[in-house]
């Protein structure tokens, strides 16, 4: 037997039972004739001693040597207790070990490493995640938010299936990981990006109730805090309205809360439009922990003399106690605002008499002076922040600044979870073609259902068209987020043409959707939840890095493996990487048997959705 109990698991109880340990050396204690060990294994650290003969042959052991252990459970002499320590009214008088392997001098100290960068923890993760707090907790929180979630699913009778990882490449946003295919050469995999498409024609398949825990895989830009693969917990439903998905995740979420952190969240969660969250806090994922909104000035301004505010929008932030800033405090902010790509911000502050001084004061009208007071409820001792230009754009460069004003003037509380709907989200947004002309990009993706109400009017008025779509946030980050889909032929079809793609298009590109459509599929709908971002909140990690066993740095190298890598010429040559595709045995190769290559995976930039819940 290697060991009959886990180090972590000793309490009081446990006192005169001899015990049979295995694990790490955490650190090592010589006083003096008496060895001192704290032994780490999965479970947690107890204290182990070691006495007389055994301490001088002992000396050989270093931290990081795997030992097994056998010794009697003793309670731990008065005044020597560890309250930090779930095991620290006990310590084992050690009667024999064995050493199961040794370890050489170590990269960084295990515990207590906060000083180690990154990339060195990365290229040795397997030692980042063997401390007894840090990634390896992260990731036993990790296994038991899942499994809370997997009963859940259970409960309300939805089938686990498994989908594809090596699919067609499909335009869904942003750009996809190519497979070259060796039987086939010139014809390429592509990794999914989502499920999607899968889990809609299980949902024609009668499977009727499907998740889950999905691994994609998106080639975006280099960002902090995305990683090129993540994992979702993927969910679709047949039969189903919008409430009865929101039902079932809010089901998720609570008991995933409750189980875990043994936190009640309240429901219904609040719900909000995409529209009133844009204008109230400008970000289409508001965090609500705390209520300074934003002030619609366009109005007030409409007949400024004031060039810089001659725009579409103007809008403005309260910044409680800013009218105490210095000037370095003010260029501070300009500097902020410019290292996110905007101009600058315009601000004012307020007096002791309650009027506005300073900054943009001089360039406004008496009335804008007192207009903007009354509209921010601006109080002595205040300022005020501005940014005007076009709505969209404004409208997100004062959501960033509410956000950064708030964390400035410590006003965003802890210890608070602030679950939030966003509902009717538009259906399209424009984006610029190559010549200049406009066109339409999905929000969402092109398979979201819009409202009855805009059916019939897709194509005349795109941009007016909501979609029954709905995104899940907590404390401003989208968490999840899901729609109701299109299952009719003739309606996925006007949406592809919103999108520009013409009939050859959609057929080469979605033909076998298009195809399972004529056999009476089902009404359905889901959503997807960022497992790594839940987990990330659960865990109170600074990075979804934290929550997953092997991740990538910011930049998409892994420093343990040393991928990506290089191939070699015969590798290439085999792989057929370099040669143009013919017809395949399925009547197409790369087209899918519709006839037309697939495109290239460098889409337009206007296609590239940012949130890896858009599903």
């Amino acid at each position: 037997m290697i060991r009959n109990t886990d180090a972590g698991a000793l309490r009081a109880e446990a006192v005169d039972s001899t015990v049979t340990l295995a694990g790490w050396v955490a650190h090592r204690r010589d006083h003096g004739g008496v060895i001192f060990l704290d032994l780490r294994d999965g479970s947690g650290i107890v204290q182990c001693v070691l006495r007389e003969d055994l301490a001088s042959s002992a000396n050989e052991l270093r931290s990081e040597f795997c030992l097994r252990v056998v010794g009697e459970v003793s309670k731990r002499p008065e005044g020597n207790e560890n309250p930090e320590l779930p095991t620290g009214e006990v310590e084992v008088i050690v009667s024999s070990y064995d050493v199961l392997s040794t370890s050489e001098a170590l990269p960084f100290p295990i515990d207590g490493h906060t000083d180690v960068s990154e990339e060195r923890r990365l290229r040795y993760r397997y030692l980042d995640l063997r401390s007894a707090d840090g990634p390896g907790s992260a990731l036993r929180i990790r296994s038991k938010v899942t499994n809370a979630a997997r009963r859940v699913m259970e409960r309300h009778d939805f089938l686990e299936i498994e989908t594809p990882y090596l699919t067609r490449s499909t335009p869904e946003g942003a750009r996809d990981f190519l497979v070259p295919v060796r039987l086939q050469p010139g014809s390429w995999y592509a990794l999914p990006q989502s499920p999607q498409l899968f889990k809609q024609l299980l949902m024609v398949a009668g499977m009727e109730r499907y998740y889950q825990f999905a691994r994609c895989f998106r080639d975006e830009d280099f960002r902090a805090d995305r990683q090129p693969e993540f994992t979702q917990l993927d969910v679709e439903m047949s039969f189903c309205e919008q409430d009865d998905i929101i039902a079932l995740a809010e089901d998720v979420l609570t008991t995933i809360w409750r189980e875990v952190l043994d936190v009640e969240i309240a429901t219904p969660f609040p719900r909000m439009t995409f529209a009133d969250a844009m204008r109230r806090y400008g970000s289409d994922k508001p965090d609500v922990r705390f209520a300074l909104e934003l002030a619609d000035l366009t109005e007030l301004f409409a007949r400024t003399d004031f060039k810089v505010f001659q725009a579409e929008h103007v809008g403005a932030v309260l910044v409680p106690g800013g009218g105490t800033f210095t000037r370095k405090q003010f260029d501070a902010w300009q500097e902020w605002s410019k290292s996110r790509g905007g101009k600058g911000v315009a601000y004012v502050q307020i007096g002791a008499n309650g009027l506005p001084s300073g900054g943009i004061a001089k360039f406004l009208r008496e009335d804008e002076l007192q207009g903007l007071v009354a509209a921010t409820e601006a109080a002595p001792g205040d300022a005020v922040f501005f940014q005007s230009g076009p709505k969209r754009q404004t409208l997100e460069a004062l959501g960033a600044l509410r956000v950064a004003v708030a964390k400035d003037r410590g006003l965003i509380p802890e210890g608070r979870w602030e679950f939030l709907w966003v509902t009717d989200a538009p259906m399209f947004e424009p984006t610029e073609g190559p010549a200049g002309e406009q066109g339409w990009t999905a929000v969402h993706h092109p398979f979201t259902r819009p409202r009855r109400a805009d059916e019939g009017t897709l194509v005349d008025n795109p941009g007016e068209a909501l979609a029954v779509a709905y995104d899940v946030v907590l404390n401003g980050s989208e968490i999840g987020g899901g729609s109701l889909r299109i299952h009719e032929r003739e309606l996925q079809e006007k949406v592809f043409g919103v999108l520009g793609l013409s009939a050859e298009e959609a057929q080469s590109k979605f033909g076998f959707l298009l195809e399972a459509f004529k056999f009476g599929p089902p009404p359905h709908g889901g959503i997807a939840f960022g497992w790594d971002r839940i987990t990330q909140h659960i865990t109170g990690t600074d990075s979804i890095r934290d929550v997953i066993a092997f991740p990538k740095t910011a930049s998409g190298g892994d420093p343990l493996t040393g991928a990506p890598t290089p191939i070699t010429p015969a590798q290439r040559r085999e792989a057929g990487i370099d040669k143009q595709p013919s017809g395949g045995p399925f009547g197409g190769g790369p087209t899918g048997g519709g006839g037309t290559p697939i495109p290239p995976p460098n889409r337009p930039a206007g296609e590239t959705r940012p949130d890896t819940e858009r599903n």
